[in-house]
């Protein structure tokens, strides 16, 4: 069964980098939401990736609020998410933790190094963890 990854960005530029990067490997199938706001309706209205991998800062809604509903919400509390940001101010990456992120991964700035977070991430969320049955 080919896995799912949900990339949350609102910036084109970085998601055309990262869909570049994870269509590469072909390992999963990638969704993309350009928002908070619609990540969330995508997963309330029964998306179930294996991961979703999620940037910080993005307007309207910005990912720690989708972070922190994601964790309340039942039905997707124990999915995977991912903070993909330029950010690597300890407090961002604390306030992550503490709302329940598997991980924090500040963006490289070079394309190639980009890619290969990009791969090693997935790699990892898609192929290597194990993943408790979809209900």
């Amino acid at each position: 069964m080919k896995r799912q990854i949900l990339l949350v960005d609102d910036n084109p530029n970085d998601v055309e980098l990262a869909l570049t990067a994870l269509e590469e490997g072909g390992q999963a199938e990638v969704l993309v939401a350009g928002g908070g706001q619609e990540a969330l309706d995508m997963l309330e209205g029964g998306t179930r990736p294996d991961v979703v991998l999620l940037d910080l800062n993005m307007p309207q809604m910005d990912g720690l609020a989708v972070l922190e509903a994601i964790r309340k919400n039942s039905a997707t509390s124990t999915v995977p998410v991912v903070i993909l940001s330029t950010s690597d101010d300890e407090r961002d990456v604390g306030n992550c933790y503490e709302r329940g992120a598997n991980a924090y991964v500040v963006k490289p700035m070079d394309f190639g190094q980009f890619q290969d977070a990009v791969k090693v991430i997935t790699d990892f969320w898609t192929n290597l963890n194990q993943v408790q049955a979809k209900l």
